[in-house]
């Protein structure tokens, strides 16, 4: 039975339930009544772009949307619940999985992080782009393999976000002044997870599909010719230390990934597959909203919750090793990346809709993910030594 409160707008509404607004056949939603054993239903507000249905929880809180969500999305809404001005309400709004007009958000983010990546990549180079700022577009090979293999990682999950039929936005590329002229690029999901199957599905293919991009940028990079910087460049104040799987790949194809020559690097395409496996192993860390997270939500459920804890303290160790055995100029890397895993631990993950287990063979898929993460490793992956 609903509480006091409930039953006194119940009773108030009851005389006028010729007028309350009942959803149509034609917007293909639940009627209140159909929502009778999870969410008392006492008015109903049929807007332009939502349906909000006016009530009171019979479950608690947190398992509202679980138990009502399957309703909504085989009729094409996701549905929220939130607490407005005193009422709960919930909130359908219709689920669309395509793109709807031109999406400029993506569209001025994307350029924005050519311009920006093409100044990393400038310096890369060592181009004199303080002199002739259009000097910066002979960086394109650098800006190609930063966002080739960025987008393929988020183009990745929002295939197989369509695939499950689960809304997603497009990539939002994310510019920034820095070394590598990016902090990356995410996808927005807008919608409920059907499964842990969807979960595990939509979570893996990012790293996996930027890991494949990843490696053909390292291949081409490592043939191609080394760069001498001029003296007095920035980045020749950075030091890049190679995770195993681009070692791997410079070893097999014969050719080195350090010079003894002062002001001689890698070919800036070489960066490029760094930063890819770089943001791949951040991605899988198991906190928050990463990659990771969902991966291991996916296959060992509320496990992800405990697991979390630990996360946070494991990177702070690899700052302290750096501190005690190793290099201390990258113990501030691990050090904030640390706190990060905290506040990131504190947001929650995806929760959904289907509890099950996935089978055997995205369990091995798991295993792959893992070790190619550990590949992806560096223990200090850059330190600034000027």
């Amino acid at each position: 039975m609903p509480s006091g409160p409930a039953v006194s707008k119940y009773i108030t509404v009851q005389s006028q339930t010729e007028v309350m607004p009942t959803p149509t056949p034609a917007q293909g939603l639940p009627a209140p009544e159909a929502l009778s054993d999870t969410f008392y239903v006492y008015d109903v507000d049929i807007g332009d772009e939502e349906v909000r249905y006016y009530g009171e929880p019979l479950t608690p809180r947190e398992r509202v949307v679980e138990r009502l969500a399957p309703q909504f999305r085989e009729r094409g809404y996701r549905v929220t619940l939130q607490y407005d001005t005193g009422e709960y309400v919930l909130i359908a709004r219709e689920r669309s999985l395509g793109v709807d007009g031109v999406p400029w958000a993506n569209v001025l983010m994307l350029a924005a992080t050519v311009l920006t990546t093409l100044a990393a990549g400038a310096l890369w180079y060592g181009l004199p782009v303080f002199e002739d700022p259009l000097v910066a577009l002979r960086a394109w090979p650098f800006t190609l393999g930063v966002l080739g293999i960025l987008g393929t990682h988020e183009l990745g999950h929002y295939a197989l976000s369509r695939h499950h039929e689960v809304e997603a936005s497009l990539p939002y590329f994310i510019p920034i002044p820095n070394p590598i002229g990016t902090l990356g690029a995410v996808i927005r999901m807008r919608d409920h997870l059907p499964s842990r199957t969807a979960l595990f599905d939509i979570g893996v293919a990012g790293p996996l599909a930027g890991l494949v991009t990843t490696i053909v940028v390292a291949a081409i990079g490592v043939l191609l010719p080394p760069v001498d910087l001029p003296a007095g460049a920035l980045v020749r104040d950075y030091q890049i230390g190679f995770p195993l799987l681009i070692q791997g790949i410079a070893a097999l194809l014969g050719e080195p990934l350090y010079y003894a020559q002062p002001g001689r690097i890698v070919n800036p395409l070489v960066v490029a597959a760094w930063v890819g496996a770089f943001v791949t192993f951040l991605n899988l860390i198991p906190v928050g909203q990463l990659d990771g997270a969902h991966v291991t939500r996916a296959l060992i459920g509320d496990w992800l919750d405990r697991l979390q804890l630990v996360v946070p303290f494991a990177l702070w160790g690899i700052a302290g090793f750096h501190i005690l055995f190793g290099d201390s100029r990258a113990a501030f890397l691990w050090g904030v990346w640390g706190l990060f895993a905290l506040v990131f631990s504190r947001v929650g993950g995806a929760d959904p809709i289907d509890d099950t287990p996935v089978g055997r063979r995205r369990q091995a898929v798991a295993v792959v993910a893992l070790v190619l993460g550990l590949l992806c490793f560096s223990p200090a992956p850059i330190v600034f030594t000027g």
